[in-house]
């Protein structure tokens, strides 16, 4: 699963991710169903001459997430630059099948594509192959389906480049030994599973001192996630590191470590966002988590999806595409296009970042 990036490479987090305060005006969403029109005509025609007029639909795994909230904003940053309608339809929870009436409605409709996070890797697969039936281009982001259910992948980075940074930055922080514990999404969340499948081969390979003692799910919930948190330390009193990756978890293990006695005794790192981790670097709880950048992640599953409407490429390996101001792009092995690296946060830097 590689595919070269070639042109601009926007490194991750560069002055881009700054452009995309603006739209998360998209998230706002508590209910069931939520459609948040983008280039409706209410906002000025696009200044790069883009007249492209494709329908585009994001179905992240849930609402209200801050992660998807930021994604999204870059899909529709995308899709007013080329001058396509965008959709953010989504379910509320993040249970294996709770996105299939939003993938049939959105074929009813007769979207030119669906850029999606999977909950599960085959509990939609049914439901997109009707859509791809009447020619809906599908794209996945963030969480793949099972490879023949969809036309592209747009991965965050490699699995085992995302792994290690976590292993190391847990291992980092712990002094290299000690018990540790992992608190992940979903339990069938594709991308959840096969970073920690890697992380533990990590840890059995370079690490014989750090202990993997559970493996628990906050199914992407805030309190669920806290609660996880606190039976942890309850259940593993010489605890002395929480992975989280995923950034509801790894905000809500910040927040409960934060006011309790385990503040300075318990490292907490993971995958999170700069806005939702800067007090709990400012104030010592975490030392350092990572991400790539969710916004440019939209970004480009947007232009991916264009690319395929346009039948610019197929999903083929060896294609190559634009992607706006992210440069061009190649299709590497299984339908997989790779954003980039993951990145390191710490209180030295996470003052440069603003999403």
């Amino acid at each position: 699963m590689f595919s070269r990036h070639t042109g601009r490479r926007g490194r991750l987090f560069g002055a881009a991710a700054l452009t995309m305060a603006a739209g998360l005006v998209l998230a706002g969403c508590a209910g069931g169903e939520t459609e948040t029109p983008g280039d409706n005509g209410a906002a000025p025609a696009p200044d790069n001459g883009g007249d492209s007029n494709f329908s585009i639909t994001f179905l992240p795994k849930n609402l209200g997430n801050p992660y998807f909230d930021t994604s999204n904003a870059g899909g529709a940053e995308a899709i007013a630059e080329f001058g396509g309608s965008f959709q953010e339809v989504g379910p509320t929870e993040a249970s294996p099948t709770s996105q299939v009436s939003f993938i049939q409605t959105a074929a009813q409709q007769g979207v030119d594509a669906l850029v999606v996070s999977a909950n599960d890797p085959a509990a939609i697969c049914d439901a997109l192959d009707e859509a791809r039936s009447v020619d809906v281009k599908v794209v996945t982001f963030d969480s793949d389906t099972n490879a023949e259910c969809r036309d592209l992948f747009i991965n965050q980075a490699e699995a085992e480049g995302i792994a290690r940074v976590q292993v190391e930055m847990i291992a980092d922080q712990i002094g290299g030994e000690g018990q540790i514990a992992i608190l992940s999404a979903a339990a069938n969340a594709t991308n959840q599973n096969a970073w920690i499948e890697l992380m533990q081969e990590e840890l059995a390979a370079n690490w014989p001192d750090i202990e993997l003692v559970d493996v628990v799910y906050g199914d992407d919930d805030d309190q669920t996630s806290f609660d996880r948190t606190a039976a942890l330390l309850q259940t593993y009193p010489e605890l002395k590191g929480i992975v989280s990756p995923t950034t509801v978890g790894i905000a809500a293990a910040a927040r409960y470590i934060q006011t309790s006695q385990f503040q300075g005794q318990v490292a907490v790192t993971g995958l999170g966002t700069p806005n939702q981790m800067r007090e709990y670097v400012e104030d010592g709880t975490v030392g350092a988590f990572a991400l790539w950048n969710p916004a440019d992640l939209g970004y480009l599953a947007a232009y991916a999806a264009k690319a395929l409407v346009e039948g610019t490429i197929t999903g083929a390996e060896g294609d190559t595409f634009d992607a706006g101001r992210l440069g061009s792009y190649t299709v590497g092995a299984n339908g997989t296009v790779l954003l980039g690296d993951p990145f390191v946060f710490n209180a030295d830097n996470i003052a440069d970042f603003n999403f």
